[in-house]
């Protein structure tokens, strides 16, 4: 696992072993950043199931200007907190956030993420539910982009309240989603 971009390209992250992780591909991070590229930099950024770290610290590589870690599971938040250490992000210009992810997101009253990574534990299906209460979260606003990974033959909906998915990638046993607002989608047409 390295970092594709940015500050710290080509490191290569802590090797663990872990059974309860499978970081995202770097195919599937490649097509995500790409997609992403021109809002990344000095965005707020949050990496919800974060288990290395990666996303999040890919995202710090190219200039988002803060990134929240969010993890419940005490190994993966170690080897998070080693990939940052090892590749010597500020300290400044990250949190690491020890909470279920469906708990955070409901009791979130911050500022609003500009981006929102979620990549949910394999062995269970939960993009239903983190899309659920990612649709009222405070944590989501007007301009927040989240992108979420899938199993394939778990449930997932085109449109949780007012969020409204706007790509879908295959990736054989599983899909790449990204959800905007609505009012977000709608000025784009507007604007085309």
């Amino acid at each position: 696992m390295r970092i594709i971009a940015g500050k710290y390209r080509g490191h290569q992250l802590v090797a663990f072993k872990a059974d309860h992780i499978r970081p995202t591909t770097d195919r599937v991070k490649e097509t995500l950043f790409n997609k992403l590229q021109f809002d990344i930099g000095d965005a707020k950024v949050a990496d919800l199931f974060c288990g290395t770290g990666n996303l999040g610290i890919e995202a710090l590589s190219r200039d988002a200007r803060f990134c929240t870690f969010v993890e419940k599971n005490p190994k993966s938040l170690t080897i998070t907190r080693q990939n940052l250490e090892k590749l010597k992000v500020p300290p400044g210009s990250y949190k690491i956030v020890n909470m279920d992810v469906i708990s955070f997101l409901k009791a979130y009253t911050g500022e609003a993420f500009d981006i929102i990574f979620a990549d949910p534990p394999f062995t269970e299906k939960m993009a239903h539910d983190v899309m659920e209460a990612a649709s009222t979260s405070a944590a989501f606003g007007p301009n927040t982009q989240l992108a979420i990974e899938s199993q394939a033959k778990e449930r997932m909906e085109d449109r949780y309240g007012s969020l409204v998915r706007f790509s879908k990638k295959d990736y054989g046993d599983k899909y790449l989603s990204m959800f905007c607002h609505e009012s977000a989608l709608k000025e784009e047409e507007d604007h085309e």
